[in-house]
């Protein structure tokens, strides 16, 4: 069974983290909420600091959550948020998407946020998270779309880093145009009952667009993608300064807006 191969882009940063602190049930698993009730249980891929896994956690208690994730460092703070939640249907483990460490038909749902887009296998990922879905259960996953960012201002230096992510993020084996390519891949991955749809995150009021340039800036100079991106050869340090100037310039415009599209995807085991 193949093993990952991809690494991860974005690391975890605190500007990185600063991001996944954010997401929610809400803003980030809507299209998923409808297929909660009591007493599921279900398997959060690629958790992060596990702010969705706790949301999901409130709506299928008394079910448990499993959350699991590559990095064990990132484990322990969601492990900390979820105690600081007070939930105690909250399981941690460390584990890779492509070779899942669990029976077969162990989950009613099977839920991956912006995962798929980082892995070396999204296909062989999604039959992993088939093969532990029970029958008649889902498996969900939802992914942005980097070739559909949208913004204005139209920076030069922002069209810069939307190419030069493009070229980073597929050097280190990942698909950052992965929204577009989810029914395809639930398709080859073997299943034949899938809704696909679309949503949107849109920052667009001063405190939205202060935040968004921000952790992108730092993002561009601090984390790992930034070390990656030098390393590689893609960028020199000077350029990726200049390039969190234009974030930090474009969050100060007055009329900055910025989408951020996703796919998504319900698919029946």
């Amino acid at each position: 069974m193949s093993k990952e191969t991809a690494v991860y882009t974005h690391g975890h940063h605190e500007s990185v983290l600063r991001s996944h602190r954010w997401r929610t049930a809400a803003n980030s698993a809507a299209y998923l909420i409808g297929e909660h009730r009591p007493g599921l249980d279900l398997l959060d891929v690629g958790c992060g600091p596990g702010t969705i896994s706790a949301d999901l956690a409130e709506l299928v208690a008394p079910g448990v959550v499993t959350a699991v994730d590559a990095a064990e460092d990132v484990l322990r703070r969601a492990r900390e948020s979820a105690a600081g939640r007070g939930l105690h249907n909250v399981r941690f483990a460390v584990a890779d998407v492509h070779a899942l460490d669990f029976p077969d038909n162990s989950f009613d749902v099977v839920h991956a946020h912006q995962v798929l887009q980082h892995v070396g296998d999204p296909v062989q990922a999604l039959r992993e998270m088939r093969r532990v879905c029970r029958p008649g259960g889902v498996v969900a996953a939802r992914d942005s779309d980097y070739g559909a960012f949208t913004w204005f201002p139209q920076l030069p230096a922002l069209e810069e880093w939307q190419e030069l992510y493009h070229r980073v993020a597929r050097a280190n084996g990942g698909e950052p145009d992965a929204g577009r390519r989810l029914l395809s891949w639930a398709r080859a991955a073997g299943f034949t009952d899938i809704t696909a749809t679309a949503a949107t995150w849109c920052f667009a009021t001063p405190d939205e667009r202060a935040w968004w340039s921000g952790l992108w800036a730092d993002r561009t100079t601090a984390s790992v993608y930034a070390k990656l991106t030098v390393d590689g050869g893609h960028a020199s340090a000077e350029q990726l300064a200049g390039i969190a100037d234009a974030w930090r310039a474009w969050g100060c415009h007055d009329d900055a807006w910025f989408m951020v599209p996703h796919g998504e995807v319900l698919c029946r085991a």
